[in-house]
């Protein structure tokens, strides 16, 4: 018995360091029109790539208006209780923690508009490449 669990405790061990080393993917799929809702989903974002994350950003609908240069009000204004903005926030993830962030494919074509009225660092997105990043099995997906 003392021997399989030595061999357990020796494989755990081989298997635990390269867990350790992998990045975990998050993806933060964001349709909400609360500029609230908005806030927090970015808040939750930047907290994961602290830890450790990869993120990745997708906005659709009414949320994907606080990557326009020209976003709303709602977008830009701060809130409670740091004065930060979802745009403020997606601009500062994006320019400092290297956080990818896209608009749906069907966002700009549905507002009539090319990627010339997006904000610096934000594209639209690839709906093959979304659709293979949403099932991989290091990846996370949290929606609003």
């Amino acid at each position: 018995m003392k021997k399989i669990l030595a061999a357990a405790a020796i494989s755990a061990a081989s298997i635990l360091p390269a867990q350790a080393n992998e990045t975990k993917q998050l993806i933060t799929i964001l349709t909400a029109p609360e500029p609230q809702t908005q806030l927090m989903a970015m808040v939750l974002t930047m907290n994961a790539v602290a830890a450790g994350a990869k993120a990745h950003v997708l906005l659709c609908g009414p949320a994907a208006d606080i990557a326009l240069k020209a976003a709303p009000e709602a977008a830009t204004a701060g809130q409670p209780p740091k004065g930060a903005s979802p745009q403020g926030l997606l601009k500062m993830m994006i320019a400092k923690q290297g956080v990818t962030a896209e608009v749906c494919a069907i966002y700009l074509p549905g507002k009539g508009a090319d990627a010339s009225v997006l904000i610096e660092g934000v594209t639209p997105a690839a709906p093959d490449a979304m659709g293979a990043a949403l099932i991989a099995d290091d990846t996370t997906v949290m929606s609003f």
